[in-house]
């Protein structure tokens, strides 16, 4: 009866001690690097009155939960430093790191992980390891009821050449720049989603004078409405695609066979379109393309690189799936496994389905496969025949996660009470449709944010895009041009901003550009002058002001970034008076540009790099390009 009573006591004991187990957010977690020089926030949860023993560096904390359970207590500042060990009652941390936390947000192009870049940074990725560089992932979630105040998972995770392939290219390229100049610990809280507009990281109160998003946001926080359009999103969109199937002759003769006689099969030319031969239409093509491979062939494994297809593709070889990808922004990079290919003739068989637009190999991007370091060229010759002919494009998608407020308050609002160095932002794609509104937009949300954080000084560096899209002939308007002004614009206006120009980094035919190391780097340098206070010189030419003389306009620029390249110049457009822009001469001399153009007579503007894709060389002695920019005041 003793022991039973005992029994009964210690199963209470463990009740109780469950029950009042203290519970501490996602961030608070072993291998965290904690911000240096600053005062530190830790909080959790537990049941209300609990008391809250914190053991770090020596010393201990004390708190106690509130009546709601939650508590929260304040660290003092601490130099860089670690690995450390903490306790919070019965919780043991490990590994933890003092160092600079940046939060890395945006859109597609910050989330672009390291394995998508596996073609310039093989060594990079291969060589990595780095345990003063950790990440966490913040999970892609939405809500549009409230902000949250946890993450439903994520963890910290140093670098070695697994981590690194899902660690956002920019951030980690960044984070090693600075950890490389500093020798501290570097933090990244990585928190972004392809194709997400600003509107979707700002919160309500922020959105005030945009009714047009706060009645979107309002209209989301409908948990019924979710469910019926995505459901009824997705029956339409199966129906297509099984009709599709259906219809598609390749698949019921089994196309993708090796022995399949193609005798009556066009041809075309690979990168290219098959809509130029054929018209506009939405479907199925299939294509084939004959390769003889040497002697051992069958005993290798193989690297089969088809560049980018719009729209999807399931790609064969020899009559085996090696891979496939659902729409057209990620590159085809397929892995062959030993036994797929054959010595003498092999058959590569690609299924490309278009929905909409016009369905193409995307041209200037690499087509081959490699064996061994040896490359055979698959541009050039291929046969094709249709498979299919819908009589309508694919159904489009309501992107819901992207709609305004539904990020800010499941991927930022949880990591306010985490304290960080600053921001890097590469975000502006998506805008490019109103661009206008940009810079009212994102000067709104970083001062939210460095509010929400409690500290207005707190560093914001954005990432201008990039050059995209085909040339064009003549100075015209542009959107993107526009979007990219609006980002200077905040980076003069807002205090403690900073602009990583990449207008030389980009690829006409990718909205997602490979370099992202020279990005990083820009971006750390912006972090080492403004964040750091380094005396460097973090920005190629920023125009500052523009004098006419005659038929001239005479460019000055912001002292201490005007040092520049000498030479004739590229990219610049003049304007004459109650006229359009048209190109123009320009050289430097000295630290002043001239432009000129002898048609105009009365010239009142200059715009330089205007345009979705330009070519400007105006640089500085430090190797730093000029954003683009308007002299016309907006």
């Amino acid at each position: 009866m003793k022991n039973r009573t005992l029994n009964l006591l210690f199963f209470l004991a463990a009740i109780c001690s469950f029950h009042a187990k203290v519970r501490l957010p996602a961030l608070v977690s072993d291998g965290m690097v904690l911000q240096r020089n600053q005062d530190l926030k830790l909080w959790g949860s537990a049941d209300a009155g609990e008391k809250i023993t914190i053991k770090f560096i020596n010393k201990t904390y004390n708190a106690t939960a509130d009546q709601n359970g939650n508590w929260n207590l304040m660290l003092p500042k601490f130099n860089a430093g670690g690995p450390y060990i903490m306790t919070i009652n019965e919780i043991t941390l490990k590994d933890i790191l003092i160092g600079d936390v940046w939060v890395a947000s945006g859109q597609s192009n910050m989330e672009l992980p390291m394995r998508r870049l596996k073609p310039l940074y093989e060594n990079e990725i291969k060589n990595a390891n780095n345990h003063d560089i950790r990440f966490f992932t913040v999970p892609q979630k939405y809500n549009f009821k409230a902000p949250q105040n946890d993450l439903d998972g994520g963890k910290w995770e140093s670098t070695d050449p697994q981590t690194i392939l899902n660690f956002s290219g920019v951030a980690y390229f960044f984070a090693k720049e600075l950890n490389g100049k500093n020798k501290v610990p570097v933090g990244i809280i990585h928190t972004s989603l392809g194709g997400s507009p600003v509107q979707a990281w700002m919160d309500e109160k922020s959105l005030n004078k945009y009714p047009e998003y706060l009645a979107e946001a309002e209209k989301w926080k409908n948990d019924a409405l979710i469910q019926s359009t995505e459901s009824q999103e997705q029956s339409v969109s199966k129906a297509w695609y099984a009709e599709l199937d259906q219809s598609d002759i390749g698949l019921n003769q089994h196309w993708e066979k090796d022995d399949v006689n193609a005798s009556d099969w066009k041809t075309m030319t690979v990168p290219g379109s098959w809509e130029d031969q054929e018209g506009p239409f939405d479907g199925s093509v299939w294509f084939r393309k004959e390769i003889i491979l040497p002697k051992g062939a069958d005993q290798k494994t193989a690297f089969l690189n088809l560049g980018r297809i719009k729209d999807a593709d399931v790609t064969y070889i020899n009559g085996i799936k090696v891979g496939n990808v659902t729409y057209e922004y990620p590159p085809r990079w397929y892995d062959i496994p030993k036994g797929v290919l054959k010595e003498g003739k092999n058959i590569i068989t690609v299924r490309v389905i278009n929905g909409s637009g016009k369905g193409q190999f995307i041209a200037d991007k690499p087509y081959y496969l490699e064996i061994d370091g040896q490359k055979t060229d698959l541009k050039g010759e291929w046969k094709y025949k249709i498979g299919a002919k819908m009589d309508k494009m694919a159904p489009g998608q309501t992107f819901i996660r992207w709609k305004p407020v539904g990020l800010y308050n499941a991927m930022i609002n949880p990591l306010i009470n985490y304290k960080i160095k600053g921001f890097i932002w590469y975000q502006g794609e998506s805008n490019t449709g109103k661009s206008k509104e940009y810079e009212d937009l994102l000067s709104t949300m970083i001062s939210d944010w460095r509010s929400k954080w409690n500290k207005s000084d707190l560093p914001f560096f954005i990432v201008q895009l990039a050059n995209f899209m085909e040339k064009k002939d003549v100075p015209v308007e542009s959107n993107w041009a526009e979007l990219r002004e609006q980002q200077r614009q905040v980076s003069l206006n807002v205090p403690y901003t900073g602009l990583a120009v990449t207008i030389d980094l980009g690829e006409w035919n990718d909205i997602h550009p490979l370099n992202k190391k020279t990005v990083g780097d820009r971006l750390a340098l912006q972090a080492l002058k403004i964040g750091d206070g380094k005396k460097i010189i973090a920005d190629g030419p920023v125009y500052q002001s523009m004098k006419i003389q005659g038929n001239k306009i005479i460019l000055s620029f912001k002292p201490g970034t005007d040092d520049l390249v000498q030479g004739n110049l590229k990219g610049f457009a003049i304007k004459q008076k109650d006229g359009n822009y048209q190109w123009a001469n320009a050289k430097t001399e000295g630290n002043k540009v001239i432009v000129w153009d002898d048609q105009v007579k009365s010239p009142v503007a200059v715009r330089y790099d205007w345009a979705d894709n330009p070519d400007g060389n105006l640089k500085n002695k430090s190797g730093l390009p000029a954003s683009p920019f308007t002299t016309e005041k907006k």
